[in-house]
């Protein structure tokens, strides 16, 4: 056969390729039968060379094909001496300095496999290829030639463990080894007070926080997969469970706002520094210093993002005689100043100096801007504003997961897609995908997945693709659905959305403990009438607090409505939960159009044939869009009894409120199981009191 088009292989000629080849052409000739297998290893003996080895040999295993190491000797050139083995089938990983870092070459034929890499991150992504190819064709691997290469040098994952939910150990590491797979080759995570700091016990305590060992731990594993783990902490912003402690108060802008109830809307936008204080400095000083040893890196990020109070509390008076955008530069630079001295490159979040864009020029030349744009329908207009003033940048769309029970799955894709290619053409340094957990991350990890696929396609490839061929890719590559539609269907699942977890919040939270109103939930619905928020802080009218925080949910129902018009109704008939796994129905009897668990389950039925679902992760995917259909009831409940909503638009009967809450309840238990498979204990609790709150309100509504 001829060169094969990229989109036909997308469509399933040929084994599924995630990262798309620059090049691959499947050859008039046999296929190479695997029962018994060789592998030799052709450049220096190294842990990340094992691990390489290893890699290969589990697939293998996992695929009933036992395998054999072959003696080695990294200093011959000559491949006529390269040893073959008549009898069984040969794989040889080498080196070729013919070939560019991080490229490689793969070729299959009925002798074996050769993978040549430019240096040995090519061979790693050269066995990335064969492992997926393995696991979708063994013991048979048909006769191919690959040329790859990537089209952006550093490809990094940016993953939240600090808003709720801190990873167990093992976690990460399956984490890395996906990376692995999709040929990243960066990986930071988010801390604010989700590390074991010294002297700091009371930000962090409650919070299963990471460890220096578990870093420690964690950076050796991502190094032998090829994974820079890059530190990153939160030393200017964001600081809020900091400074809500004794000791560390009096260096926010707010002191005096520490002794608040625990909000998670105010920890999103009350979490400043005062500058304006050494003290501060010192604080930033001592956070870099205890955590960049632990890191093999020679990166360093310091956040500085959505510094919202800047200049207006504590540091008010300087910020009028000096600027706000110059108090913020000054202390970005001390930072990047700080961590260069220190013999590390800074990184920063570059919301604030785009925003303020004649601070650009001033930042260091040092310095890694960090461009994040998580509108699907982004332009390219603040990626080529940096790049015109000549600031160092690298690109970050999302994984629009945060706050939500099931992502969204399409506009992630134009996010990526989007912003990947506008990287490519202002020539960013870099893609980093973030993956956020807002308001105490309910967002189980396993519902990113998708994202950090479709991130690892874009980051290295520079083919275009569309949607509808990269989630048909992803499901039989990821999620082994022959079907193609499973990450289709989460699509379909996803827009099925009245009520998300962001509005039970805003629910619960709008209210203080003493019955008054939180102005800081009120305004974070900040696409509603500013004047018309104000006079309900101002009046204290808690009834209008709680129309206001629930119109989203009022738009989402017009918006379901609309798009709904002429479709099926939901048959409960079956009246099987299916969060078991297996094929069914919501058994509420509450049809307003197409369900979440009904569309995931339908898929997987597809999918796997009516079977049990094959792994862990599509289970998760069926809690999770039982937790969504919930959360559109409780979302509706609260939003008619706030008059946000009339019940006649809804279509179909709500459950009684008393029933509401008990499969609220009874599903969150099973909720709890899902995140302690993934996740320690972290801030469990404070997603239970916002959900039992609501509960209990429901149950009072009876009244």
């Amino acid at each position: 056969m001829s060169e094969t088009d990229i989109h036909d292989i997308a469509e399933h000629h040929g084994p599924t390729i995630i990262p798309t080849p620059n090049v691959m052409r499947e050859p008039n000739g046999p296929a190479l039968r695997l029962d018994h297998v060789g592998i030799a290893q052709w450049y220096e003996p190294s842990r990340a060379g094992d691990v390489i080895m290893r890699q290969l040999q589990d697939e293998l295993r996992r695929r009933g094909v036992t395998s054999y190491a072959i003696v080695r000797d990294a200093t011959v050139r000559d491949e006529s001496s390269e040893p073959r083995d008549t009898d069984h089938a040969t794989i040889a990983l080498r080196i070729d300095r013919a070939l560019a870092a991080q490229e490689y070459t793969l070729d299959i034929d009925e002798r074996g496999v050769v993978i040549r890499g430019g240096d040995l991150a090519g061979v790693r992504y050269g066995v990335q290829t064969l492992r997926q190819i393995i696991r979708q064709t063994a013991p048979v691997l048909p006769a191919l030639h690959i040329e790859d290469r990537p089209a952006t040098p550093m490809r990094g994952y940016y993953l939240d463990v600090s808003r709720g939910r801190v990873p167990t150990l093992d976690w990460l590491k399956h984490w890395a080894d996906e990376l692995c797979l999709y040929k990243y080759n960066q990986l930071q995570l988010y801390i604010e007070h989700a590390f074991a700091f010294r002297g700091m016990s009371e930000a962090w305590r409650g919070a299963s926080p990471l460890t220096a060992d578990d870093i420690t731990a964690f950076d050796a594993y991502c190094w032998e997969r090829g994974i820079e783990l890059v530190p990153s902490v939160s030393t200017f912003g964001h600081l809020y469970m900091a400074l809500r402690t004794n000791a560390l108060r009096e260096l926010g802008e707010f002191p005096d706002a520490a002794d608040r109830p625990f909000s998670f809307v105010e920890r999103m936008h009350h979490h400043t520094l005062n500058v304006t204080l050494e003290e501060s400095f010192a604080f930033s000083k001592r956070l870099i210093d205890e955590y960049m040893p632990l890191f093999r890196s020679r990166r360093f990020n310091i956040c500085a993002d959505e510094t919202f109070d800047l200049g207006k509390g504590r540091s008010h008076e300087t910020a009028e005689r000096l600027g706000i955008s110059a108090l913020y530069v000054r202390y970005v630079n001390r930072l990047c100043a700080y961590v260069s001295s220190r013999g590390r490159e800074p990184m920063l979040w570059g919301d604030i100096a785009i925003e303020m864009p004649e601070v650009l020029p001033q930042l260091p030349s040092d310095a890694i801007l960090l461009n994040w744009q998580y509108d699907p329908d982004c332009t390219d207009e603040k990626v080529r504003l940096v790049a015109d003033r000549g600031v160092r940048q690298v690109v970050c769309p999302a994984a629009h997961a945060w706050n939500r029970m099931l992502p969204f799955v399409e506009p992630t894709w134009r996010n990526i897609a989007r912003l990947a290619r506008y990287g490519r053409e202002a020539h960013a340094e870099g893609f980093l995908l973030t993956d956020w957990g807002d308001y105490g991350h309910v967002n189980d990890p396993r519902m990113s997945i998708p994202a950090l696929v479709m991130g690892g396609q874009c980051a290295w490839s520079a083919r275009e693709l569309s949607f509808e061929a990269m989630a048909a890719m992803i499901a039989r590559l990821e999620y082994g659905d022959r079907s193609g539609g499973f990450v289709a269907a989460a699509e379909h699942a996803s827009a099925q959305t009245a009520a998300v977890w962001e509005d039970i919040v805003r629910f619960v939270e709008v209210e203080e403990p003493d019955g008054s109103v939180n102005a800081d939930v009120v305004n974070s619905v900040w696409w509603i009438d500013a004047d018309r928020r104000a006079e309900v802080c101002r009046r204290g009218d808690l009834q209008e607090a709680r129309r206001i925080v629930m119109q989203p949910v009022a738009e989402h129902v017009a918006e379901l409505r609309d798009g709904a018009s002429g479709a099926d109704d939901v048959d409960d008939a079956r009246g099987v939960d299916g969060t078991d796994g297996s094929c069914g129905a919501r058994d509420d009897g509450a049809a307003r159009g197409s369900d979440a668990l009904r569309i995931m389950q339908d898929a997987c039925c597809a999918a796997y044939d009516g079977a049990a679902v094959p792994h862990d992760d599509v289970a998760a995917w069926l809690l999770a869009a039982r937790g969504q259909d919930l959360m559109n009831d409780v979302g509706l409940a609260l939003a008619i009894d706030a008059g946000a909503l009339r019940a006649e638009d809804v279509a179909g009967d709500l459950p009684s409120p008393d029933a509401l809450a008990d499969k609220l309840e009874s599903w969150f238990e099973r909720y709890c199981d899902q995140w302690r498979e993934v996740s320690r204990e972290s801030e469990l609790r404070r997603i239970a009191a916002v959900l039992w709150k609501a509960c209990d309100y429901l149950r009072a509504l009876r009244h």
